[in-house]
């Protein structure tokens, strides 16, 4: 604030009508005419501009609100102590006529000092109490999450590691939990948090709500910053929900056969990680070859049609199966919304661009996954290669063609980034970032 407003209000009954020669009488206490002080305070003294806040009077003239305006800088600038201790005994000379007399001189001079010094004191402390607060807020703002309940906040413009999200959207039977348990392992190490998120029944789209809730958590979890949260769900664009700084998106595909592949025998003889996990197709001996020759609803294109919609996102036209609409908006999603995508046949690569580009989280998982301990955690128990026949029949169709379209474009960008962020190192063959290819000159103006 750059003004401290002081404001009066009286209202007593007088005991008898002022006198006409000062404002107010002894008997009255504190009986303001705000004719009389307001017009000898404020235009006397240029404490405030005339026609400002001179006060007012109520009916039968018993209230009135005097508003005096100290170090007002719209109201004809600051008052110094010293004009402000002239001002008082000035006052008080006049309300009090009686201390005129000589034998009060010393005491008249003492209450001025005490009400300057008082007056000083005051303002300076109001004065700090208004920069603290403003201080504070200032803080709070910078600090406050994105989320507010009907406004859309202004866009962070710092990059803070510490402050990161990122959203790994797993495609099933991509690899994805052998990826995930590099980020469980370097978790303590390298000091950030991993979160799954377990949707009802794998399914991998929300409700609004719990769109709403999802992102609400996400952006305001302070104590899981920075943090990795990966589950089966379809893409979400947080920017319709307001927030103020985007999560980090990252994800894996692999080609579309070998993914329908896997899933079908998966679901009906499990994998090595958990043997004993009954799963829901256990039991059934069907072969995909025998499940395309009698077209049974296992193996239809619904099943093929995952990595396009999981890509394109909540919307409905996402999943309906062979929507060229579909297929833009995946493509168009992982190249501006996308961090990195990898593929599941070159997943070596995939972790080492991680590494060097997102070492806050990534550092060390390159060693790591070159280890063994991680390259392979999961392997389907039992998949049988199908038949020559069967490939014709599911490559025939849109779906399929779409699909085997977003995954080929998917593999030339992924290609297209490694080439500019890795070299093999000559002697090791070890995939090395490239290092800076960029530098800041000509800055103006220069320091003196």
């Amino acid at each position: 604030m750059n003004a401290l407003r002081v404001i009066t209000s009286v209202n007593v009954k007088p005991t008898h009508p002022p006198s006409k020669k000062y404002p107010f009488t002894p008997s009255s206490g504190v009986e303001f005419n705000s004719k009389a002080i307001l017009k000898k305070t404020s235009y006397v003294y240029g404490l405030c501009q005339p026609g400002i806040n001179d006060g007012k009077h109520t009916s039968g003239g018993n209230h009135c609100q005097a508003l005096q305006c100290f170090g007002a800088s719209e109201y004809g600038g600051p008052v110094s102590g010293v004009r402000f201790i002239i001002i008082c005994g000035d006052l008080i000379t006049r309300f009090f006529p009686s201390m005129n007399s000589s034998r009060l001189k010393s005491s008249r001079v003492v209450v001025l000092l005490m009400v300057g010094v008082s007056a000083v004191v005051m303002l300076m402390y109001l004065h700090l109490a208004t920069e603290v607060a403003h201080l504070r807020n200032t803080i709070h703002s910078r600090s406050s999450l994105g989320y507010q309940e009907g406004s859309v906040p202004a866009a962070s413009s710092i990059l803070d590691p510490d402050n990161l999200v990122v959203i790994y959207n797993r495609v099933p039977k991509t690899g994805s939990t052998s990826f995930i348990g590099l980020a469980y392992d370097l978790c303590s190490k390298n000091k950030f948090n991993v979160i799954h998120m377990n949707t009802t029944k794998n399914t991998p789209t929300l409700s609004l709500t719990d769109q709403m809730r999802f992102v609400y958590n996400v952006s305001n979890w302070v104590e899981k910053k920075p943090g990795i949260y990966h589950g089966h769900l379809a893409y979400l664009d947080f920017n319709r929900f307001g927030v103020n700084q985007q999560p980090i998106y990252i994800n894996i595909i692999r080609k579309p056969l070998e993914r329908l592949i896997s899933y079908y025998y998966f679901v009906r003889y499990g994998d090595d990680l958990r043997p004993n996990h009954v799963r829901r197709r256990m039991g059934d001996k069907m072969t995909l070859d025998e499940c395309v020759a009698i077209e049974h609803p296992d193996c239809s294109t619904t099943h093929l049609w995952v990595q396009v919609p999981f890509f394109c996102g909540h919307h409905a036209e996402c999943w309906v199966p062979g929507s060229g609409w579909a297929l833009d908006q995946a493509k168009h999603n992982l190249l501006h919304n996308y961090f990195l995508v990898g593929i599941t046949e070159e997943m070596v690569d995939f972790v080492a661009m991680l590494e060097y580009s997102l070492p806050r989280f990534f550092r060390g998982a390159y060693d790591l996954y070159l280890s063994g301990s991680k390259s392979h955690l999961r392997k389907t128990v039992k998949k049988i290669i199908p038949s020559e026949e069967t490939i014709g029949k599911l490559q025939n169709t849109k779906v399929w063609r779409l699909e085997n379209e977003f995954y080929n474009f998917a593999l030339d960008h992924f290609h297209f980034l490694r080439k500019k962020t890795l070299i093999e190192a000559e002697n090791s063959g070890r995939l090395m970032d490239r290092g800076q290819k960029f530098a800041y000159e000509k800055i103006k103006p220069k320091k003196s």
